[in-house]
Order: structure tokens, then sequence, then C-alpha cells
């Protein structure tokens, strides 16, 4: 007969509990309850404290700004990084290059050197062809014509750079695009194809859709790279919300109080963002598990 095995000692079990009580504690989010301490701490602040809450109301006008240069940007961005996504995987020789001519420039170049450039360089040499245009239409439009009073001062500074962060993003939406398209298998293609739809058509309803699918939470977590890119239009007197904390910061001296509430707006805006790419994500996965 066997003897029944001996019970472990009371130290061994004391021992064996508090390792998996630091395992656990060692697996939870501790950075993530870290933000989110940071973010209750500062949201105290705001609704208790009478300068926070005066800074928050100065900056408001700037979240609007931020907010609304980032989804006009970045809408733009979708389209010009769509076809430029479909110029990568173009069979024609000079639409392939002209769009990686692009993508390359946009990844080699700096972000704020691109604001800069679109807003100084590109937008004043859009303005000059306009201008031949309309020197070479005058006899038939008249020297009154629009193309020769559109000036400059027409553009105003916000249009050039959601121009310029939406050029900017369209390099890197389009590299996205391309990977979806080419992860989808080529007998898609080829199966479209073989029930006569053409190449733009077999693209439009059977390869893009499929695509478009798998490269949402890759596009949510680009929108959130532009909304806080765009404190990048800052240095050129856009009055988003963080020209608006330099100029009450600069104004007030209250830097402490001013960039801690600039950091909690932006923090907040980013987190929910997050939550939200995270939820499409889950929900996708949910759905190819089902499929």
């Amino acid at each position: 007969m066997t003897q029944p095995s001996a019970p472990a000692p009371a130290s061994s079990l004391e021992f064996s509990t508090q390792s998996q009580f630091i395992g656990r504690l060692s697996k939870l989010p501790w950075w993530l309850l870290l933000i989110l301490f940071t973010g209750v701490f500062l949201f105290y602040k705001i609704i208790t404290d009478e300068l926070y809450s005066a800074i928050l109301g100065k900056l408001s006008n700037g979240i609007f700004v931020t907010v609304s240069t980032a989804v006009i940007a970045y809408f733009i961005a979708i389209l010009l990084g769509l076809l430029a996504g479909l110029g990568r995987v173009s069979k024609n020789p000079a639409i392939f290059n002209l769009a990686t001519l692009y993508v390359q420039i946009i990844r080699g170049v700096p972000m704020l050197v691109q604001i800069i450039y679109v807003a100084f360089v590109v937008t004043p040499g859009a303005l000059a062809v306009l201008h031949g245009l309309g020197a070479l239409l005058t006899p038939v439009f008249g020297a009154e014509n629009a193309l020769l009073q559109f000036t400059s001062q027409n553009v105003p500074m916000t249009a050039r750079v959601i121009f310029a962060l939406a050029v900017a993003y369209g390099g890197f939406e389009a590299e996205t695009f391309r990977a979806g398209i080419e992860s989808i298998g080529r007998g898609q293609m080829e199966a479209a194809r073989s029930l006569g739809m053409s190449y733009p058509q077999a693209m439009r309803y059977i390869i893009l859709p499929q695509a478009v699918r798998r490269i949402l939470p890759p596009l949510g977590n680009d929108f959130i790279s532009m909304l806080k890119d765009s404190s990048l239009v800052s240095v050129l007197g856009v009055r988003d919300v963080t020209q608006e904390a330099r100029l009450y910061a600069a104004a007030s001296f209250r830097y402490l109080e001013t960039y801690n509430t600039l950091v909690f707006i932006y923090l907040s805006m980013t987190l929910v963002l997050s939550l939200i790419v995270k939820a499409i994500e889950n929900r996708m996965g949910e759905h190819g598990r089902s499929s």
C-alpha cells in the first residue's frame, strides 16, 4: 500500500501564496493605472481650482481648432493615401513611380519641415500657376478673372496647415492601403476578372472592401497620431490648443498650471480615441472568428 503524501509545510504554502500574489501584481497594467491616476488628479484640479478652470476656458477655443484641423486633414489624407496606395500596386510604370516618389519624399522629410514647406513654398507656387493660367485666359475671361484676383492673402494659414497635414499623412496612409490590398489573395482578383469584371470594378467591389476592413485599426491609430501631430501647426501661428496654451502661459507666467491642463486635454482625447480603436479591433476579431 502506498503511504499518503505528507501535507506541505505551512511555510511552503505561504511562500506559494505570496509568489502567486506577486505574479498577479506584476501582470497588472501599472502604466495605465498611473495614467488614470494622473488624469483623475488633473480633472480634480480643474473642477476644484478656479485657476485651472479659467485656463481650461481659455483653451476651449483651441480645442475646436485642433479637432477640426485633424478631422478635415485626415479625410483628405485618406483620399490621397487611397490614390497613392492604388498607384503603389499599379502595373503601370509611370503611375507606380509617381506614387512611389510621393511616398518616399513624405517618409524622408520631417513632419514640421513638410508643414512649413507646403505653407510657404507649395501654396505660393500653386498660386503662381493659377495666375499664369489667368493671364493666358485673359482674352476669354477678361483682365478681372478670378484666377488673377486670387492671392496669398486669400489662403488662410489654417487652410495651408490642413493641406500640409493631409499631404504628409497621405504618404503614410498610402503604405497602409498598399499593405491592405496586398494582403488579399491574388485568387480574389483572378476570380473577379474571370467573372467578367474589369480591373477597376474588381478593385472597387471585391478587393478594397476586404482590405479596408483589415486596415481599420491602423487607420484609427493614424488618426490619433495626426491629432497629436496637429500641435505642430502652432509654430505657424494657428490658434490651436497648443498655441492658445503658449500664449496664455507667456502672458500669465502660469506655466505649470497651463501645461498641466494642456497635457490633460491631449491625454483625454487620445485615451478616448484609443479605447474606440480597441473596441473596433475587438469587434473585427469577433467578426473574423464567427465568419
